[in-house]
Formats: C-alpha cells, structure tokens, sequence
C-alpha cells in the first residue's frame, strides 16, 4: 500500500506491506538512484510473502527517472541532508509499526540505497540486526556496525570495481563485522531488477534466495 511519512514537516512518498498473518519483522528497502519505481514497490510485496513488514521510502521526492542520464541528474541535485533525514524516518516508522515484531530490523539497499543501508547501520547500530547490499556500498568508518552483511556484487561492474568490493569488504571485517559477498561472475550493474536490461534472471532468483534466507535467520 502506498502512504505518506512526514519528514521535516514535510510529505513523504513510501510503499508498505504487510505479511498475510498481520504482523512480522521489519525490512526496509532503500531503492537505487532511478526512485522508488515498481519494482522496489514490488520487492515490498515480495518480502511480505517472506513473512516481513517491509517498508521502500521514496528517496527521490517523487521523481523517477528510467535513464542514467536522467538518474545522474537527481543524484546531483539531492540534497544528501534530507535523504539521511527520509532514511532514519522511515526506520523508526517500521520500527514503531503495530505489524512489526523486530526489535531489530534488517535493511535492503541497491546501489545508491546500499550505501543507505551502511550509513543507517551505523547510525542506528542497535537497531539494525542485518544489511544487504545489492551491488553499492563504499568505504566509511565501519566500526559501529552491528548487524551481518551479506553482499551481491559482480566481478565486472563498472560502477562497483572489483577491488572497490574487496577493499570494502575487509574493512568491514577489520572492524569485527560479519560480512559475506557473492560474486555474480560477467555481470552488469542492476542485474536483479527485472525492468532493467542487465537483468539476469537465474542470478536475480540465486541472490533472493541467499537473501530471504539471510534475513529469516538475522532478522525475528
């Protein structure tokens, strides 16, 4: 279901949905730099057939853009304060929800939104009990983070370079995280999202089973 939080006094977009039994952990989905498109509305629902209470703030004030031209254009003009302020909103919002069972919750972040999901992990460290990156994350002072990671990256990516993903890695193991990546060998960015022509299905449908099952064992 579509709703509105409010953040600074002012409206914001986001897609909620609830499991079939009312109530379940929370997760929350931090959408890539194109807005809060349909199928990250749809990965709620998804996520709901899993059991969660899953929340997808609208990252992008509404806009949605379907080229990187246009993508590019959004990420220059966000203002990074208010998007970190959308981010620990909706946190405590699902958090809060009646639906919600977690005193922890688990949070899902593709490309810009992963490096979402890092920062709201270690400014919320006692809030967040598990990270999933899809192909996005970056190097940053790891040491307050709490919860596992698990990681989706490819070995080829133009925008996550291999070496970028190591070097992220051990630093998150240097600073006693439990971290785990995959590697999807040959391919592009944005290889799980369905309405993307880098999508590859037999790796999209690996990488959510990895995932459900990282969150059902990190996130009650």
């Amino acid at each position: 279901m579509d709703i509105q939080l409010q953040v600074n006094g002012q409206p914001v977009d986001a897609a909620l949905a609830l499991p079939a039994g009312g109530k379940g952990p929370g997760v929350l989905v931090l959408h890539a730099w194109w807005g809060l498109k349909p199928f990250f509305k749809n990965l709620c629902a998804r996520l709901a057939e899993q059991g969660f209470v899953a929340l997808a703030p609208d990252l992008n004030k509404g806009e949605i853009a379907w080229t990187v031209e246009d993508a590019t254009a959004l990420m220059q003009s966000r203002d990074d304060q208010f998007t970190g302020d959308v981010v620990m909103t909706a946190e405590d919002f699902l958090r809060a929800h009646p639906a919600c069972t977690s005193q922890k919750i688990g949070v899902v972040g593709f490309s810009m939104g992963a490096d979402w999901a890092l920062i709201t992990a270690s400014n919320a460290p006692d809030q967040v009990s598990a990270v999933v990156l899809f192909y996005g994350g970056f190097e940053m002072d790891f040491k307050k983070i709490q919860a596992k990671v698990l990681g989706h990256f490819s070995d080829i990516d133009e925008w996550v370079p291999i070496n970028d993903i190591r070097s992220m890695e051990n630093g998150l193991r240097a600073a006693g995280v439990d971290v785990t990546t995959h590697l999807y060998p040959g391919l592009p960015h944005w290889f799980v999202e369905d309405d993307r022509l880098e999508y590859n299905s037999t790796a999209a449908e690996l990488a959510w089973s990895r995932t459900f099952d990282f969150l059902h064992e990190n996130v009650k």
